[in-house]
């Protein structure tokens, strides 16, 4: 199984890093450092699938992707 893909960022306004998980709604997580921030969203994520089990809610499957690993079509390789 694939993971979910986590962003990290540096927030101005926070003065610090934020890390989310765009597939589960709400789910982010503050640190000083990323890999602080990202410590703190992988503990964020496991109570969140924790809640979601517990309450019987729907868990997405990863999916979210940047649109950078998206091609609209393949490279064409050119030889001479």
């Amino acid at each position: 199984m694939r993971d979910y893909f986590i962003s990290i960022f540096y927030s101005e306004e926070d003065g610090g890093y934020i890390a989310d998980i765009p597939d589960l709604r709400f789910c982010s997580a503050f640190g000083e450092t990323p890999e602080e921030a990202l410590r703190e969203v992988q503990l964020a994520k496991e109570a969140w699938l924790e809640a979601a089990r517990a309450s019987g809610k729907p868990i997405p499957a990863p999916k979210y992707r940047p649109a950078i690993y998206t091609l609209q079509s393949p490279l064409e390789v050119h030889t001479a």
